[in-house]
Order: C-alpha cells, then sequence, then structure tokens
C-alpha cells in the first residue's frame, strides 16, 4: 500500500484552471480519471489525512503511485477529455455503466439507393435513420409488420433483392403487397426513397397530418363510389393506430426529450432511460454499476450522460435531457449537449405535471432493475465461488483461481492451425482479453507441440511485459522520465493466471507444464481438460481427477474449455476461408482490396488482366507505373506452366472452370 504523500506533488506546482487529472499506479497503469474547474483545489482534497477520506477514495490513492493533469482552457473542453480518457485507459476506480445486452434499434438505411427497414444492433452507421433503442427485438419486428401495409418499404436483405432481380420475381412480402417491390421496377427509386421518409416522418411522431390525409381520401374514395379504395385505406388506418397504440401518448405536448431515472445504494447504481418522441415512449435501456468511486447522484447522472450521449451527434441527443439531480457542472454538461446536437438543449429536473409523474415511472423502473440484479447476481456470485472453490480443492491449489486461461488447437486435417487463449475472471469471461496464435515453427498435426509452441509464446510475453513494466527494473530511465511505452493502457499479457486450462489429456497438459518449466514460471498451475470423459489431468499424474458430475467446479471448466474451442475454430474457419479466396493480387505489395477490385471489374478476370501491358494496367484509376509492374511480376510468377485440357473432350480449361473452343 502505497503513501499519498510520497507521491504528492510540491506546494503551487499544481495550476489553479480547469483540467482533467489522472492517478497511476506503481506499474504506470492509469487507475482514475477526474476533472476539475480548479484542479489545485481538487488534487489537494485527494492528499487529507486518510481517515477523512471516503474508504473508496482511500483505497485509489493508497493504490496509485502517481498523479498527472492536464490544463485546459474550459470546463466543457474538460469534460470531453475526461470521457475520452476513461474510454481509452479504461480506469478500475471510475464508474463506468455498462450494458447487459446490446439493445436493438428500427433502422432505415437512407444511405442506400433503395432504402431498408430493418432491425441493428450495435454501433451507428452514417446515414442510417434509427428509432428506439427497444427493449426487444420482436416489439420492432410487430410495429413494423403493422405499418408494411401503409409503407411497402424493402425489408430484404441485399442477397434477396439482387435474386429478385436477377429473376424478375418479387419476394412474398411483393406479392401480398407489404412491400412495393422495387426490385422489380414496380416503383422508380424516387417513389421507394419517398415512401421511406414517409415511414421516417411517421416513426419521429409526426403521424396526426398523414392519418388525416388518409381519413380525406377514404372520404373521396367513398364519396365517388370507390368502395374497394375506401375500404383498403381505412384498414391502412386502423393498422397505423394500432402501431400507435404500442406506444401510449405520455406528454401531451408531443416533446422529444430523454427522462433518466437513478436507483442506488452504498455499493451499486442502476440508471434507466426512457426515449420520448412525439410525446411516445419510443424506447428503453438500462444500466447497471458498481459504485466504484465515491460519487453522488449528480456525479452518476453526469457519468450517465456522458455514457449516453458520448458518441451520438444530430437529433439522437434529444432537445431536452430530464434528470433527477443537476450534475455539478450543469452549465458546461449543457454546453456539450448542445454542441453534440448541434441546437440548444434543456438539461433539467422536472418539478411539476406529467413530465414529473413520468419522471416516477422512470424511476420505479431503476428500482425494479436494481433489485433484479441484486437477485440474480447473489445467486451468480455465490455459484461461481462455489466453482471455485471445489476447483481449487480438486486442483490442490494454495488459492481460489481468480484468473483462469484456456488454450485450445484448431485445423483442418493439418492445414490452417490456429490456437485460442480465453480468460476468465471470477468466473465470467472477459473477452477484451481473448488472444489468438498461428502455429508458426512448423506445419502439420501436432496438438502437443503446436500446445507447447502457445504456451511458450504467451508467457514469454508476459516475462517481458513483466520487466517492461518495471517489476523487474526501475520503471523510470537515468532522466527519471517514465519510459514512453507506459502509457497506462491495458498491457496486451502483463498479468498472469492462477490457472492454465489446456483442451487435452496427458500429453497436452505435459507440453504446457514443460513450457512453463523452461521459462521458469512456477506460480502458475495446469490442468487439462479430456473431451471423451471430462476427466482433469494434472502434470505428471498417471491417474485423472475425475469431478462429479453435477459440480459447479466441472461445469465452469466446461464452459471455459467450450468458449476456448469456439473461438478457435471461429479462427480457423476465417482463416481456411480467406485463404480459399486468396489469389495473386493478394501478395503484392501496397495493392489495397479497393484497387484490385478496381482491376478486376476493368479487365473482367485475371486471366485477362495477365494477358494486359503493364501501359493497359497503368489505365485503371488509382493505379501507377510502380503498383501496375508489381502486378505484372506477381501475375506472371503465378501463371499456370500449361493450360488445362479435358481428356474426355479434348477441350482446353479456361481459368474460370469453362471451355475453350478451337
Amino acid at each position: 500500500m502505497a503513501d499519498p504523500s510520497s507521491y504528492r506533488p510540491k506546494p503551487g506546482q499544481i495550476p489553479d484552471s480547469p483540467g482533467v487529472y489522472k492517478f497511476r499506479d506503481e506499474h504506470r497503469r492509469v487507475i482514475y480519471v477526474g476533472k476539475a474547474k480548479s484542479l489545485r483545489q481538487r488534487l489537494a482534497s485527494y492528499f487529507q489525512d486518510l481517515s477523512g477520506l471516503h474508504p473508496r477514495t482511500r483505497s485509489m490513492v493508497t493504490t496509485a503511485a502517481s498523479v498527472e493533469w492536464t490544463v485546459v482552457s474550459t470546463e466543457v473542453e474538460a469534460l470531453q477529455l475526461e470521457y475520452s480518457w476513461i474510454k481509452e485507459y479504461d480506469p478500475r476506480f471510475n464508474v463506468k455503466y455498462r450494458d447487459d445486452k446490446s439493445y436493438p434499434s428500427l433502422a432505415v438505411t437512407l444511405n442506400e439507393k433503395f432504402p431498408r427497414v430493418q432491425v441493428m444492433r450495435g454501433a451507428k452507421k452514417k446515414g442510417v435513420r434509427y428509432f428506439g433503442p427497444y427493449g426487444h427485438a420482436w416489439a420492432i419486428r410487430e410495429t413494423v409488420d403493422l405499418m408494411l401495409r401503409v409503407f411497402p418499404v424493402r425489408t430484404c436483405s441485399a442477397g434477396v433483392f439482387k435474386n429478385a432481380a436477377r429473376t424478375g420475381r418479387p419476394c412474398l412480402l411483393g406479392y401480398i403487397d407489404k412491400c412495393s417491390a422495387p426490385c422489380v421496377g414496380r416503383v422508380t427509386p424516387e417513389e421507394h426513397r419517398e415512401l421511406a421518409e414517409e415511414f421516417c416522418d411517421f416513426m419521429a411522431g409526426r403521424t396526426g397530418t398523414y392519418i388525416r390525409r388518409l381519413e380525406k381520401r377514404m372520404t373521396d374514395a367513398a364519396e365517388e363510389m370507390e368502395y374497394e379504395r375506401a375500404a383498403r385505406l381505412r384498414d391502412d388506418i386502423e393498422a397505423l393506430r394500432r402501431a400507435m397504440e404500442k406506444n401510449a401518448v405520455v406528454l401531451a405536448d408531443a416533446t422529444d426529450a430523454d427522462l433518466i431515472a437513478l436507483a442506488e445504494d452504498e455499493l451499486e447504481a442502476a440508471v434507466q432511460i426512457f426515449h420520448v418522441r412525439g410525446g411516445r415512449v419510443r424506447g428503453q435501456r438500462g444500466w447497471v454499476t458498481d459504485k466504484v468511486e465515491a460519487v453522488d447522484t449528480a456525479g452518476l447522472v453526469e457519468h450517465a450522460l456522458q455514457q449516453l450521449y458520448g458518441e451520438e451527434r444530430g437529433d439522437t441527443v434529444p432537445k431536452e435531457v430530464l434528470v433527477p439531480a443537476l450534475p455539478e457542472d450543469a452549465g458546461a454538461v449543457t454546453e456539450w449537449l448542445s454542441a453534440r446536437r448541434g441546437a440548444q438543449v434543456s438539461l433539467r429536473v422536472p418539478q411539476r405535471g406529467d413530465k414529473k409523474d413520468l419522471m416516477a415511472t422512470v424511476g420505479r423502473n431503476a428500482q425494479q432493475s436494481l433489485i433484479l440484479h441484486k437477485t440474480k447476481r447473489a445467486s451468480d456470485l455465490t455459484t461461481r465461488s462455489r466453482a471455485l472453490e471445489e476447483i481449487s480443492r480438486a486442483l490442490g491449489l494454495d488459492s481460489v483461481p481468480l484468473r483462469v486461461e484456456c488454450f485450445d488447437i484448431s485445423h483442418l486435417q493439418g492445414d490452417d492451425v490456429v490456437a485460442s487463449m480465453v480468460v476468465f475472471e471470477d468466473g465470467l469471461a472477459r473477452k477484451s482479453e481473448y488472444r489468438r496464435f498461428e502455429i508458426k515453427t512448423f506445419e502439420g498435426q501436432d496438438d502437443v507441440r503446436s500446445m507447447h509452441e502457445v504456451l511458450t509464446r504467451r508467457f514469454r510475453r508476459y516475462l517481458q511485459e513483466k520487466e517492461r513494466t518495471g517489476e523487474w527494473a526501475e520503471e523510470t530511465g537515468e532522466s527519471g522520465e517514465p519510459r514512453p511505452e507506459d502509457d497506462g493502457r491495458p498491457k496486451r499479457f502483463a498479468y498472469p493466471p492462477q490457472l492454465v486450462v489446456v483442451d487435452g489429456g496427458q500429453p497436452q497438459v505435459a507440453a504446457a507444464q514443460r513450457a512453463l518449466d523452461e521459462l521458469g514460471i512456477d506460480d502458475v498451475a495446469v490442468c487439462g481438460l479430456a473431451k471423451r470423459l471430462e476427466e482433469v489431468w494434472l502434470p505428471g499424474e498417471s491417474d485423472p481427477v475425475v469431478l462429479p458430475r453435477s459440480s459447479e467446479g466441472l461445469y465452469l471448466l466446461q464452459r471455459v474449455r467450450d468458449e476456448a474451442h469456439r473461438f478457435a475454430i471461429t479462427y480457423q474457419r476465417a482463416k481456411r476461408a480467406k485463404r480459399i479466396r486468396s489469389g495473386p493480387l493478394d501478395d503484392v505489395a501496397g495493392l489495397g482490396e479497393s484497387r484490385k477490385q478496381a482491376l478486376i471489374k476493368h479487365f473482367g478476370s485475371v486471366k485477362r488482366l495477365r494477358q494486359a501491358t503493364i501501359d493497359q494496367i497503368c489505365e485503371v484509376p488509382g493505379v501507377g507505373r510502380k503498383t501496375a509492374e508489381a502486378v505484372a511480376v506477381a501475375l506472371a510468377a503465378a501463371a499456370p506452366a500449361a493450360p488445362a485440357v479435358n481428356t474426355a473432350t479434348g477441350e482446353i480449361m479456361e481459368d474460370n472452370g469453362g471451355t475453350t473452343h478451337d
């Protein structure tokens, strides 16, 4: 435990201006990021008597070994820089809200010639209009199914669209009038885009005008005695009203707002967000976080706003954001939100009326979310703790293996041999720590030799990182400055496991143990899990350890092994597919995918490109003479020695599998 006085800055050294500061541990990892109106006052608060600090703050300052800061000109800049550093360094003592799932959104791909309506998850793309997020994908599909009757926009994938255009026959939705079938030319691209934009307008809340327009058209059709058209319009209006009923009006003034509510206790906090557009709840999401730093409700609100809008731009930031408490720097946060929207944003606490009532509803959802999370977590934590204790007892370990790494080898009949490393910490998968390897020292099928190579490479990197981070040497150079590579980011192989699990039996376990012995590592346990009988093998033991089938420890080892197998086989298949797709142009240095496609498109095939002169290759946009010469050399080296001949017919085979006739 470090003494904060050992790294406390000298009096007068800290500027009295806005800025962002970082605390680092003894290995130069960033463990906390904060911002302040006055760096001098804020940092001074960390170096008072330890007994007067909050327990979490005390834990942070005693873990840290140094502090540094960056001065900025405004509080808004400080807010932005703090968000960027938290995202970059992932400091362990900062509150970070994490989704427990990826929420789906309704997306309209306005960046395509024929816009498509679909369910999307993950990062948002430029040129795509999003609505939501929704709690469930089926809620989106139900809404879309109702609205396609009135707005028959394309919903099919690119493959289905191209196949329909090629055959001249639309898909089923085209036949039942739930798609305008632009693939076969029933509507022009302009007409289809207009349909997509009307769909977006309706989803954005501009519903009243459109329904009144349909009602007038229905009345006109009835007066002209076109009863079938009037009946269709009546059914369209009913379908739209059913879609609207799924999102009841909660704010009568057609407000666009996000309502954020919190539920918290001493250890954890849950946040719930309702997205209200046009006065209707269009989506909902929520997070739960551990309170790893001393933070009040206002601080939690500020962290939630950073998480929610840090990557957003334009209309996705609403005109109004309603919160249970204003952040400490409410003016700076409001200015930051307004800059991200490109227009004024109102950040306030609702005091009366419908908005206060709806905020109470969001708060109840947050409270229920926290209760449910605690119930599930207590159950999960008990199960995981029991599993780790069973593994520790069965393998005779000195302590519970909080970090477990599992390795698996994958290949197809000796080709494309790869390996995976997956990491479980405290019984949970830590996917950011997963790694994959190509076997480099030999070719062919030898799982034992492959396992030895992979373990050697992994733990050699660990020893290198250990030396680099200063555990074996001084962490500063001769000048006293930190090493340039010690930037505070998490290192790739710097953290050793307490237990290594290999997929296999005695031979694989012996190879893994031999790799550790050769590197002089004696504080990492090794075991293997054989698939056939799910037996656990230990180094040097002639008999396996047999865990009961109902054992939570065995179940955890199986999950770790299966995850390693999944990760390895996914990489192996991708590598094999890339090799199958590869061609002679892949060997040309500096020739990217776009220029390869341009060459093939210009000449029509690799055969015609091989027959072209260097001057002809230079005619392709973006291809210079040096690149053209490299292409010609690569294709000449890969040229077949002689044409293939069909022995049954005597015909000469083309490169693409066809034939040429004399």
